[in-house]
Parts: C-alpha cells; structure tokens; sequence
C-alpha cells in the first residue's frame, strides 16, 4: 500500500500519512526502548512521510497531529487498543498462505452463506469459524459471505459502524484471525466475501476529518454528511476507499466485496467512483490470476448498476435483489408493513422469478412514484438472492427468523423456490436448520451520549414493524447474546430434517445444470391466479430440463406428473400437488 505503516525488506519501517488538513505530523514510537520518541515526518505536498530504521513489526504508534491530537492512523492494519488507541505495524509479508492454488470461483457457481463473525459462534472469533468449515462444506455452499468486520467501538456489533477501515477487529483475531480463516476456506474449496462499507464510516473513533476532506456538504445520507468522492480533494479521498477494497482483494486473499448501500455513494463526476472501483479491482484481480467479484446492495432497481462502462453503468458482477425477498416473504406471511408494501400478489412472484425487477419503472406504492428500470434483459447471476439475511430478520420482524413466522410446509416451499431459481443464492447462518435464535440489532458505543442517541434512532426508525413491547435495546449485551447461534439445535431431530433438506436441495442444484445455469432466458413462469399454482420450468443446452410445480394455494390441486418427482417438499398422491408444497421434476 502506499499508506499506512510499511516495514522495509532492509530493515525499518515506512510511514505515509494523507493529511491535507494537517500543519505538522509526527509519528508517536513505543516499544524497542522508543517509548515517548516522536519522530517528525516531512512534508511532500499533501502527504506526510517518515522512515524510521528503529522501528519493526508489532510496534505500537500513534499519530501527533499539529503537536497537539494523537490519533490512530487513518490506514492502520490493526487496531489492538480499540478505534481510540494506537495503531499496529503489521507486516504484509509474514503469514504463511498455504492457498497457492486457489484460484477463486466462477460467479454462477456461488451458493452464498452470510454470517456475522461475533454470533456465528461461542467464541465469536474468525479462527472459531474454521471449525465450522466441514459443516458448511457438508451443506454444500460454497461461500461465506462475511458481515463488516473494520474495528468499530467496543465489541460488540453489526460491522456497519466501522471506523479503522483497513484494520480487521481486534476482537474477532485481528489481521492474522482473518487471513487464517480465509486461508482455511480456500484449502477446503470455500470463496470468502467480505461486507464493506464505503457510504459512510461510523461515528465513534472517526478522526477522519481531522486529516483531509473526506466528507462533504453538499449531500445527506442517513448517517449524516456523506463522503466526498466528487468535491475539492476528492481525489485522495476516493483513493482511500479504492485502495481499500484492492487491499482486501491482495493482502488478505479476499475473493468478493459486498459494497453496503451503494445508493447512499453521491458522485456526480464524469467517472462514478463506483466504476473506478471496478475498473481498479478486476484489473488486479486479473493481475493476481484469480477469480474476484464486486457484487452491491442497492435500493435503486438499476440496471446501470451491472451494466459495463460502454453502457454507462459502474461495471459491477451482481447485486443483491431484495425484492425477491419480498415478494415471497410478503405473500407468505401477508405482511405489507413499511418497504414489504405494494408486494404480495403471485404475480409478483412470476415477475421477479422471470424478469427480476418488479419495480421496473412502474408505480411503487410505497416510494409513492414510479420506480426502477427493466432487468429482464440482465442474465441470472447479475443477481443475489435470498428469503433471509441480516436486514430482513433484524429489521421486517424484530430478529425472528422465517422458520418462527410460517409453517414448515412453507419454509420448505420458500427454500425450493429459492434454490431452483436462475439466479445466484444465499442463506442467512441458522436458517438451515431453522434456528429459533433471533437476530437482532446490537451495538456497544462507549459514548454513553451516542449509545442513547443510537438506542432512540433504532426505536423511532422500525417503529413502523415493531411495537415498544418487541424492541431490543441494541446497546445491551442481553441483545448480543440472544443472536448468537444456537448450535445444540442440531441435535433434535426436527432441525435435524430441515437441514438434510437444505442440504437435498443443494446438492440438487449443483448436480443439475438447468438449476445452476443462471439461465433467465431459458426459464419460463407460468402462474394460474385462481389455483394459485406457479409453473417453473428450467433448461440447459446441455439437454438437462427441471420442472418446479408450486402450490402457493390452501388447498391440493392435481396436477400432471410427467414422472416420479425427484423431490417433494410435502407427500403428495401422484397427480395432486399439496397445499403450500412443490414438486420438482429433473430430467
């Protein structure tokens, strides 16, 4: 990196520091008999650089800004005292990778797995996760999808709150943590994506301001000021974040990024930061000889999102398509609270299994104006999607998973649907054994004035899908503590059936090309409003053909069997179908 702290092969370590704002900076040494010696760095227009022979790996330092602040290093690889505290020299160079080989997966290829590394087990650890890597090769995804894991305040949280953007948290292992995780799934066949957040940074530990102008005026976000990528010294500032995201990419073996909320990313220049971004990363990850992907949540119902640059989109692999969340969550529970508003109908599912946008220039009854543009045209892994994730459970019903809100009939209908769609699929961690831990929001701000302004925020802004008797006060620890996962489910017999089918399911649709093509244009939806019976039917030129018969209706209807269905998700007599319950038929 050209930031940061970096040791010298030759012994000593290199400091860069961007700092427009700044008058003086000096580097705060501890440790090799160094404690207390600062040593000035020199200008050289907007940068600030020292090299100091003494120093060496695993020192701690701080930055003195104008003789007066200390502060953490904006670039800082590791954050062992907290967002407040000192930064840590770490060498780039000395984990031992042992994935040589490993050259990442193909983007149709991805079943994806999220998790929240403080929840997914006791230990809340990533080196804990590496003991879960044979069950989850056992279930058959092949990615783990990681929520943010850049060092926020204390330790407890989503990751949204991320301060120190380059520093993997303390809490969960660190650096090393990290890339022994990492290195772990990639020995097994395991992709990791990484949650990263480039729309805003948090508020506790956020010096950022003091160095250079990363935050403008001239646009709001929900987080308050938004980052400046297209005002006065931006150029520094859409370095800092695309230098970030080709660091996880190089140093840390990173195989895809989820870029949180692209929506809230203003820039208006004539290169959307956006498509700088993937321009930067696939060119490395073409240089690196490997597979990697840039895949972004976005609440637009944009196609320029993954068109190319000829086509004056960002040039981006994927997006995460939260209305086919919608439409069955809606329709299943009957839900129309706040964003599930204006879905519901099968229709709605025949779209989105077809096209992919409901919303595609129509009128949104919940947005109150026409929204979104066609995606029929878009091939079936430019999209993500899911019946749960972190957002839906914790935001739509208060931490309760789908298993808790239908029946099992249901879940299974849900799942099928979902698994034997043309686009690219993910599971929320626990939702394969229909865990009944609920996922909540959860906070830890040592701010006591912040930790209630985040408390009253998180009230005031779900209130439309929560009453005050539901609400899980995100600073307490009880609420960290109730979302981890509860793994001694396994061993009841009910949780036990759920997960052999999720695991049925998926190695179904690796088995069989017409359900992992991701082929839109060889799938066709058929819908029969007053049965309430769905027609999926999927081919593959390779001859391979599916036919996936879903009763979203109360009642069993007989149906056509063209033979023995490979699956059923309720016993069905040949020549009926039961209610809330599918039939797939692989030939």
């Amino acid at each position: 990196m050209r930031y940061g702290a970096t040791p010298l092969p030759e012994g000593g370590v290199h400091f860069r520091v961007w700092a427009p704002n700044v008058q003086s900076l000096a580097v705060n040494l501890s440790g090799n008999n160094l404690a207390g010696k600062v040593f000035p760095m020199t200008r050289e227009g907007e940068d600030f650089q020292v090299l100091i022979p003494q120093a060496t790996p695993g020192q701690l330092y701080s930055l003195v800004l104008d003789s007066a602040k200390e502060r953490p290093d904006p670039v800082s690889r590791s954050q062992p005292e907290g967002v407040h505290g000192r930064s840590r020299i770490v060498d780039p160079n000395a984990f031992p990778w042992s994935d040589r080989d490993w050259k990442g997966l193909p983007l149709q290829q991805l079943i994806m797995y999220e998790l929240h590394v403080g929840t997914f087990t006791a230990e809340g650890a990533f080196e804990a996760i590496i003991e879960k890597i044979p069950y989850l090769k056992d279930l058959g995804i092949n990615a783990i999808e990681l929520m943010p894991v850049a060092e926020f305040p204390g330790a407890r949280n989503w990751g949204y709150d991320g301060v120190d953007l380059y520093a993997p948290h303390s809490a969960y292992g660190g650096p090393d943590g990290l890339k022994k995780l990492v290195d772990a799934c990639h020995r097994a066949g395991l992709a990791v994506i990484l949650d990263v957040v480039y729309n805003h940074v948090g508020p506790e530990g956020n010096y950022l301001d003091e160095f250079a102008p990363y935050y403008t005026d001239h646009y709001r976000t929900p987080w308050g000021r938004a980052i400046n990528f297209d005002g006065p010294g931006s150029d520094g500032v859409r370095e800092f974040f695309i230098g970030n995201a080709l660091y996880w990419l190089t140093e840390f073996h990173i195989d895809a990024l989820r870029l949180d909320a692209i929506h809230s990313i203003y820039d208006f220049g004539p290169v959307h930061l956006l498509a700088e971004l993937a321009g930067r990363f696939h060119h490395q990850a073409a240089e690196l000889g490997r597979h990697a992907w840039l895949i972004a949540e976005s609440d637009l119902n944009d196609v320029k999102v993954t068109d190319g640059r000829s086509r004056y989109g960002y040039g981006l692999d994927a997006q995460w398509h939260d209305e086919f969340h919608h439409t069955l969550i809606s329709f299943l529970t009957k839900s129309d609270r706040g964003f599930l508003s204006g879905f519901g109908r099968l229709e709605d599912i025949r779209k989105v299994l077809s096209e992919g946008f409901v919303y595609d220039g129509i009128y949104a009854p919940y947005r109150r104006r026409r929204f979104g543009t066609s995606s029929k045209d878009l091939p079936g892994e430019k999209f993500v999607v899911f019946i749960q994730n972190h957002d839906q459970v914790a935001n739509t019903n208060q931490g309760q998973r789908l298993s808790q809100l239908v029946s099992l009939a249901q879940l299974k209908l849900a799942v099928t649907v979902l698994l034997c769609s043309p686009y690219l699929p993910l599971l929320f961690m626990g939702e394969e054994f229909a865990d009944t831990a609920p996922f909540l929001y959860f906070t830890s701000h040592l701010d006591p004035r912040l930790a209630k302004m985040v408390s009253d925020g998180r009230r005031q802004e779900y209130a439309e899908f929560a009453t005050s008797a539901e609400f899980f006060d995100p600073q307490a620890p009880a609420t960290f503590e109730r979302s981890k996962i509860t793994w001694k489910l396994l061993g009841d017999p009910e949780h036990q059936s759920i997960l052999s089918f999720y695991r049925s399911l998926i190695a179904l649709r690796k088995e069989w090309p017409c359900l992992s093509n991701c082929r839109k244009d060889l799938t066709r939806v058929e819908i029969s409003p007053d049965t309430q019976l769905l027609k999926m039917e999927r081919t593959d030129p390779a001859g391979s053909s599916a036919l996936l018969l879903s009763n979203f209706g109360k009642a069993s209807l007989p149906v056509h069997w063209p033979h023995t269905p490979t699956l059923q998700t309720v016993d069905s007599p040949q020549g009926t179908i039961a209610a809330e319950s599918c039939l797939l038929f692989l030939s």
